[in-house]
């Protein structure tokens, strides 16, 4: 952990949790829109300690309630969410999300952005700043401090985002489909950077992604989602080497096989 983020001395229930359990937990997750849009059925996960997980599967299978459900901004119609052993009635500092729009104050600079998740919990102005400032040199914006949104590529906004949530410092960060709205170059530096980050970090990341290259780069684990209701239709654990030249690791065999094999299971749901 870095030396500027907020410590907290660990209660009797974190002491007594194995540092190898899951972080975060769904325990037969269902949510029905209306009363008659069934959303997700039947969600059994868990999410481990420092590791990157994408959810991927067709559209409208219900990835992004499933995320919402985890980060507290949603109720499910049955099951529960358990985060460090202990159910999630809502929002929580140990969750923080990275939204698709950038979800910036237009009228404040990138560091008052970066630094407002701080400035709800409260946090004297002096360390939030310094705690922003570092975040948000470490995702590459250092000398934007004094900017604003407007002045941003869509990708430097999305990378503010992300200093906002790293700020908090919270275990798990979820993260819906962060780079969709930037272009490809954007989005590979993008997904490099992640890989950085999470080696820094250790935290856990949540991801959900339409791109099955993307969740293959990036991912320790690959949730396969089915068509709505969404289920559980396959759990992958990625076995790619992500050391050296990004492009020979995306030309790598295992690379292109897995991505392949990925499709294959994912056609017979968009034909």
């Amino acid at each position: 952990m870095n030396a500027i983020a907020q410590t907290a001395t660990p209660d009797a229930t974190a002491a007594a949790t194995p540092v190898d359990a899951p972080i975060v937990r769904t325990e037969g997750i269902h949510k029905v829109y209306g009363g008659a849009v069934h959303a997700l059925k039947d969600i059994n996960l868990e999410f481990k300690r420092g590791e990157l997980t994408s959810l991927l599967g067709p559209s409208g299978c219900g990835k992004t309630t499933l995320l919402k459900i985890i980060a507290g901004l949603l109720k499910p119609t049955e099951g529960r969410v358990q985060v460090n052993g202990k159910p999630i009635t809502g929002p929580g500092p140990e969750r923080a999300f990275v939204f698709q729009d950038f979800a910036l104050m237009p009228w404040a600079t990138v560091l008052r952005n970066a630094a407002f998740g701080l400035e709800q919990q409260g946090v004297a102005k002096a360390e939030r700043e310094e705690r922003a400032r570092h975040y948000v040199k470490e995702v590459g914006l250092a000398g934007f401090e004094d900017k604003y949104p407007h002045e941003l590529s869509g990708g430097m906004r999305q990378r503010v985002g992300l200093a906002r949530a790293l700020a908090v410092d919270a275990d798990v960060l979820l993260m819906d489909e962060p780079f969709s709205a930037v272009d490809e170059q954007t989005r590979r530096k993008f997904q490099e950077d992640l890989i950085r980050l999470r080696e820094i970090e250790n935290k856990t990341f949540i991801l959900v992604t339409h791109s099955i290259e993307e969740a293959v780069y990036l991912s320790d684990r690959i949730v396969l989602l089915s068509p709505r209701p969404g289920r559980v239709a396959q759990v992958m654990d990625p076995d790619i080497k992500r050391e050296g030249d990004p492009d020979a690791i995306r030309r790598a065999p295992e690379y292109l096989d897995l991505t392949d094999e990925i499709w294959r299971g994912l056609r017979e749901y968009v034909e």
